[in-house]
């Protein structure tokens, strides 16, 4: 076999922990809390089958062909429409078609980030963001959150501390809608002050919004996008949440010079997005199945969300240091334990009752979160939500003894 001599970002790649456990959940009787799968049961099977036919039918020669790299003219226009309708404002000219968010955090990584750039996360973040920035190099400065979403006055202490030692952040990248893996929502209040500490320093905010749709408590607030009057918002959307994962399309749009660099980065990596999975979404968002699926979903999810807070309400031991959020929207829980457990190692032990989670160190850069664990009600049935918080309490419970004794933790 050859020697090989791999490039310095193919050695900072790491495989996904998330993509890593979905193989173990493929035995039938393993119960995946893992994994941001929305429930198959839902899916618009039919509508996507007509909707199928009708692209060939109509668009069979421009759906099998190459599409531009903004992409496909006509589902531009469709998203644009959508947007309007959730509150945001861009012209079918302003939207870039990806292939989901993914790829659009690979592009800005791309476009901005050198090796050792600081860019300012939240504390959690999404493990995928995590994984696709660091192939770039980022220096991650993390900043704590609350209930109420990132901490304005520690934001302002990141921006300042950097600046003093002579790096500007390339840009802060937030989840402010059910912000995963942590659930929770960035207030109304602190959309403003984050957008006057962007404005104050001059910075680029990238605002990944999977979930924003999928509020199924209280009033959905403004995006970021909307309230940005400077230009300053990246705005990246996907339809994996919302929709359906496997047509892997998501969008984004923003400043021009920033989208003008995006578009350049996509025609090196795929050229363009499915014509065929564009046409086809296109058709699905102006008939109204992309709206009447978010309502399908929401009534299902806060169900579910119901079902499993309830569950740890009644199963989990009562301890102090545990915790959980309680969101109002999206698909997560954040569950805290006490400081002396250590959720990857009590996966172990977890897999073999066959119930998994996804461990809190996946969700910060600097491996900490030891003691964290990210729970996904929208996937597994209601029962078995109730049967796998049993055994994840059969878990926790079982660490509670074996650490009792204990007055010192090795670590």
């Amino acid at each position: 076999m050859a020697t090989l001599k791999f490039s310095s970002l193919a050695g900072r790649l790491r495989r996904s922990e998330i993509r890593e456990l979905l193989k173990v959940t493929l035995h039938p009787d393993t119960i995946s809390f893992a994994g941001g799968l929305p429930d198959p049961a839902i899916f618009p099977y039919q509508a996507v089958e007509a909707a199928s036919q009708r692209v060939i039918k109509e668009q069979g020669r421009r759906a099998l062909q190459y599409s531009p790299t903004e992409g496909e003219p006509f589902l531009r226009e469709q998203l644009s429409a959508f947007m309007q309708r959730q509150g945001d404002i861009a012209k079918p000219e302003d939207i870039i078609v990806v292939s989901s968010s993914q790829q659009a955090l690979d592009l800005l990584g791309k476009i901005f980030i050198d090796p050792g750039d600081p860019v300012i996360v939240e504390r959690p973040t999404y493990l995928g963001t995590i994984q696709a920035f660091r192939a770039f190099g980022a220096d991650f400065c993390g900043v704590e959150m609350d209930d109420d979403g990132i901490i304005p006055e520690e934001l302002e202490k990141t921006i300042v501390r950097l600046q003093r030692q002579g790096r500007k952040p390339k840009f802060i990248y937030l989840i402010p809608d059910f912000q995963n893996p942590a659930g929770v929502t960035l207030s109304m209040e602190r959309r403003k002050r984050v957008l006057e500490i962007a404005s104050r320093y001059d910075l680029l905010i990238a605002e990944d919004s999977p979930y924003r749709e999928l509020r199924f408590r209280g009033e959905m607030l403004p995006s970021l996008y909307a309230m940005d009057t400077e230009g300053r918002v990246l705005l990246m959307k996907t339809l994996s949440k919302m929709f359906c994962p496997g047509f892997r399309l998501g969008w984004m749009t923003g400043p021009a010079e920033v989208l003008d660099k995006i578009v350049m980065a996509k025609q090196m990596t795929d050229l363009c997005t499915s014509a065929y999975t564009s046409i086809l979404t296109g058709f699905l968002i102006q008939d109204g199945h992309i709206e009447r699926q978010i309502e399908i979903s929401k009534n299902l999810y806060i169900r579910k969300a119901e079902v499993m807070l309830n569950a740890l309400e009644k199963y989990m031991p009562a301890i102090e240091g545990l915790s959980w959020s309680k969101p109002d929207g999206g698909m997560f829980l954040w569950v805290r334990l006490p400081e002396y457990m250590d959720t990857a190692e009590m996966i172990t032990e977890a897999v073999k009752l066959k119930v998994v989670y996804v461990v809190g160190t996946g969700f910060f850069a600097d491996g900490s979160g030891h003691n964290a664990m990210r729970l996904n009600y929208s996937y597994p049935t209601e029962e078995k939500i109730v049967e796998g918080v049993q055994r994840l309490a059969q878990v926790i419970k079982s660490r509670v003894r074996d650490t009792s004794k204990k007055t010192t933790i090795q670590r």
